[in-house]
């Protein structure tokens, strides 16, 4: 059972990429003249993986609670690609703080810089930091959710890793309300390896937390609520740290 299982999962890996070159080129004479364009691609791309992850993997996927539609901060956690999936087909204009070297991805970093995506230095504390609200700040005539993982990195069920200032740092500078996401879909899609679990993989739009908190205080209220609720969900679907 664990090998067909591990097979169909490569079946879903290898055509969850070829997927992803047929999308981006055939959108690609709208999406590269227009942000709608690729957008509606990106959605499109959402789907047809949420769509065939539950064929193959069985694993089926929910979104809760009320994703913003408006401006907003999202600081969510990040387990697997699978959360980046979910978290952009739920809001209607999400945009991620990317790790610079996506940008030279094929496809994804020409879609994600379309979608207005800020790219950062790792390992630049200080400078990638200073340039990061520079980067936003030019992109905020562009109206939509901003997409941020406040650990930096994918963490796995049960890994501890601290929470980085940036997120705090752009809560201030941006003034507006910060959604908290949680997850468990690392139980089901891991940070490595092929195998896919079935089950019900989750991301759980949390209250917002309103703007103008002391930056302690908001990173404080933060983590507590990503981490709490995620190690619910994670406990729902039946990880045991």
């Amino acid at each position: 059972m664990i090998a067909i299982r591990w097979l169909l999962s490569l079946v879903f890996v290898v055509q969850m990429y070829l997927s992803m070159a047929v999308i981006a080129i055939a959108f690609a004479p709208w999406a590269l003249f227009s942000r709608h364009g690729a957008r509606l691609a990106s959605k499109t791309y959402c789907v047809w993986v949420i769509f065939t992850l539950r064929l193959l993997c069985g694993l089926r996927s929910e979104v809760r609670g009320t994703p913003p539609v408006g401006e907003a901060v999202i600081a969510a956690k990040h387990q697997s690609f699978l959360d980046i999936i979910l978290i952009l087909n739920a809001v209607p204009a999400g945009k991620f703080i990317m790790k610079r070297e996506l940008m030279y991805a094929p496809f994804l970093g020409q879609y994600a810089l379309k979608l207005g995506c800020v790219p950062v230095d790792r390992g630049k504390r200080g400078a990638a930091i200073s340039r990061m609200k520079a980067d936003v700040a030019r992109g905020a005539a562009d109206p939509g959710q901003l997409i941020i993982y406040p650990q930096g990195t994918r963490v796995a069920p049960g890994a501890k890793k601290p929470y980085k200032v940036g997120t705090g740092l752009l809560y201030e500078q941006l003034a507006q309300p910060c959604y908290p996401v949680a997850t468990n879909v690392g139980v089901f899609w891991p940070k490595r390896g092929i195998l896919r679990k079935p089950g019900l993989a989750v991301v759980e739009f949390l209250p917002p937390i309103a703007p103008g908190l002391p930056l302690t205080e908001f990173m404080g209220q933060l983590e507590t609520a990503v981490e709490s609720q995620s190690n619910r969900l994670m406990a729902e679907a039946g990880f045991k740290a």
